[in-house]
C-alpha cells in the first residue's frame, strides 16, 4: 500500500479526486488533504506520503512554491491542474505525470502505475544517501559531498555552475572558479541535481539554470553561455526542451 496527500484549493475537487483514487487505485491510501501551500507542507510533513497529487495554482502561492520549500523530497508528484502552460516546469520538478482537470480515471491509473514503478525501482537504492547533508530548506544551504582522489569536499549546491563528464569522471565547476573531479558518471549527478533546477544540455554537460546568462545561436552549434562566461554546447535533441524551459522559467 502507498500513502498519498491530495492538495487543491477547491474542496469539491479534492473530494472528487479522492473518490476517484479510492475507486480506481485501491493500493493508495489517502493520508491527508490540503488547500494551500502552508497546509500542504504541514500535511506532507505529518503524513510522509509516497505520492502527492498537487494542483499548480493553490491558495497563498503555487505548487512549485510548495515543492521549493520541501526539496529535496522523496515522494513522487502527480500534478492535477487546469493550467496547461506549466507542464514543462512541472517536469523540471521531476513530476511523475501532469494530468488535466477534470481528472480522468484511465489517466489517473496510468500515472499511479508510473509512480509505483518509480518507487519500486528506487526503494532498494540507497547509494545516493551519503551525497546529501541537509542543513535547511534553502537550495543554497544544501550540501553535496564530492570525493576526489585525495579529499572529500562538502559543496553548496547553489555554488555549482556546471558539470562536465568525460568517460566515468565528472568535473564540477564552482562559482569561485574551483574545479573538482570525481570518479562518478554524470548520469548519477543528473538524477540528484535535476530537482535543484539543473538541466542536461548535452550528453556531457549539466548546468545550473541559476547561472544561465544567454542562449547563443552559432554556426558551429548552439551554445548556452553562463554568467561566468563559460560556453556550454546545447545538443539538437535538447534544444526544444531547453527553449520551452526558458519560456516557462518565470511562470
Amino acid at each position: 500500500m502507498l500513502t498519498a496527500v491530495v492538495i487543491d484549493d477547491n474542496q469539491e475537487i479534492i473530494t472528487k479526486n479522492c473518490s476517484l483514487i479510492k475507486d480506481h487505485c485501491p493500493n493508495i491510501t489517502i493520508a491527508g488533504t490540503a488547500g494551500s501551500v502552508a497546509s500542504g507542507i504541514k500535511a506532507i510533513e505529518q503524513a510522509s506520503p509516497d505520492l502527492v497529487f498537487l494542483d499548480v495554482k493553490i491558495a497563498d502561492g503555487d505548487g512549485f512554491h510548495l515543492l521549493e520549500k520541501l526539496r529535496p523530497f522523496t515522494f513522487k508528484v502527480i500534478f492535477v491542474t487546469g493550467c496547461t502552460k506549466s507542464a514543462i516546469k512541472a517536469f523540471r520538478f521531476s513530476a511523475v505525470d501532469y494530468l488535466l482537470k477534470p481528472l480522468n480515471a484511465t489517466d489517473l491509473k496510468e500515472a499511479v502505475q508510473k509512480a509505483e514503478q518509480s518507487l519500486i525501482k528506487e526503494k532498494p537504492d540507497t547509494r545516493f544517501k551519503h551525497f546529501f547533508t541537509t542543513i535547511g530548506w534553502s537550495e543554497n544551504h544544501q550540501k553535496l559531498t564530492l570525493k576526489t582522489t585525495d579529499k572529500i569536499y562538502s559543496v553548496n549546491i547553489g555554488d555549482i555552475v556546471n558539470c562536465q563528464s568525460e568517460k566515468n569522471y565528472t568535473t564540477f565547476y564552482l562559482i569561485n572558479s574551483q574545479k573538482l573531479v570525481v570518479s562518478t558518471n554524470l548520469k548519477e549527478y543528473e538524477n540528484l541535481l535535476t530537482p535543484f533546477n539543473f538541466f542536461r544540455t548535452h550528453q556531457s554537460h549539466l548546468i545550473n539554470m541559476a547561472y544561465f546568462d544567454y542562449y547563443l545561436r552559432a554556426d558551429g552549434g548552439n551554445r548556452v553561455v553562463m554568467k561566468n562566461k563559460s560556453e556550454i554546447p546545447l545538443s539538437v535533441r535538447k534544444k526544444e526542451e531547453f527553449l520551452l524551459l526558458l519560456e516557462n522559467m518565470h511562470l
